[in-house]
């Protein structure tokens, strides 16, 4: 048996556990079963990178589990075309699959050593996102408005600067979504929020999930 083919197999079981774990966009699932998880996980993990699971990357850091990448990228929804903020690019992986979902992904990164590792790996895997060194929490004004926020880190609050960073709605056009996990170190709640208007947002709370926390400024 061939790697690829191997790997090809276990990203379409990965798929199936997905579906059957609740994951009914088929969308998301096509998306997931396109991204070789592999390329991005260490290469001590590589054995278990089509489980259902977070694995270590380094520098304290995690990649996310599937169902979580599924998950939020399910609940965000993003449309061909769509300009996307992601907080937090991590290992890559989720950013890769908001790329096969045919989404423009912006995506910044506070740990410099991942951003580092991160970025050339995706031009290398083919994947066209636009990565930047910095703070997530302040988002990426000169690029605003997004159409969609991901945040894939835990926060203790929603950042009003990504929250004023959502497109504004206009006419039948609904306003910019963002899907944020909030809470404390322990477990936040995924957390959804649509822009109404200037300074009017809808906020809907789905599910408990555990995230690495969300923090300012940069690091090495």
């Amino acid at each position: 048996m061939t790697e690829d083919f191997k790997f090809q197999r276990r990203r379409a079981k990965l798929v199936d556990d997905l579906r059957e774990k609740g994951i009914t966009d088929e969308r998301v699932l096509a998306a997931i079963g396109r991204v070789h998880r592999q390329k991005f996980v260490d290469q001590a993990f590589l054995s278990r990178s089509y489980h259902d699971e977070a694995l270590p990357i380094g520098l304290k850091q995690t990649i996310s589990q599937p169902f979580t990448v599924a998950y939020q990228s399910q609940t965000l929804n993003p449309q061909p075309g769509e300009r996307i903020l992601e907080i937090g690019t991590g290992s890559g992986y989720q950013a890769a699959v908001l790329c096969e979902m045919g989404a423009r992904v912006y995506s910044i990164e506070r740990v410099r050593g991942l951003y580092d590792r991160t970025m050339p790996l995706l031009r290398k895997l083919g994947y066209s996102v636009n990565c930047r060194f910095g703070d997530g929490m302040a988002g990426w004004e000169s690029m605003s408005p997004f159409d969609g926020i991901i945040v894939t880190a835990g926060a203790p609050d929603v950042p009003g600067s990504l929250l004023q960073q959502l497109r504004l709605p206009e006419g039948m056009k609904p306003g910019g979504r963002m899907v944020i996990p909030v809470g404390g170190r322990d477990k936040q709640m995924m957390t959804y929020i649509m822009r109404m208007g200037e300074d009017s947002f809808d906020r809907i709370e789905m599910e408990a999930f555990r995230f690495v926390p969300l923090l300012g400024n940069t690091s090495t």
